[in-house]
């Protein structure tokens, strides 16, 4: 009797989902740097003033933070199939590039939005 999901489909399924993951997070990634773009432009065009570019700083960091997650995600899926220890040591290395990434991103944002909330609010443009 056949195995109900043979190796290779079950390596297909996986890629395609790998695939469909780290899609997603590049999506998240190129719709932040989008909308923070979009963003800083209303703002370079009326304003001058630096501390008005701390909210776009934050909203594109939560992006970033989120999509890179989402590529993690897609680097595990793809060692979720029979790993070599050679695959196991590149996931580790690129796990752990990520998550620093997303650690220090994190903090940064979490410093600047207690500078946000600690500083007065700035007259109107």
């Amino acid at each position: 009797m056949d195995d109900v999901l043979s190796e290779e489909t079950l390596e297909d399924v996986v890629n395609l989902l790998v695939r469909i993951v780290e899609a997603g997070g590049a999506v998240i990634i190129f719709t932040g740097a989008v909308l923070a773009f979009v963003r800083f432009l209303r703002i370079a065009l009326t304003s001058r003033e630096p501390d008005r570019f701390v909210g776009v700083r934050l909203g594109l960091g939560r992006y970033l933070a989120l999509g890179i997650e989402f590529q993690l995600a897609g680097d595990i899926l793809r060692t979720a199939i029979a790993p070599s220890f050679d695959e196991i040591g590149q996931l580790a290395a690129v796990a752990a590039i990520r998550t620093a990434l997303n650690f220090f991103l994190r903090q940064e944002i979490r410093e600047e939005r207690a500078e946000v909330e600690r500083s007065p609010p700035s007259p109107p443009a």
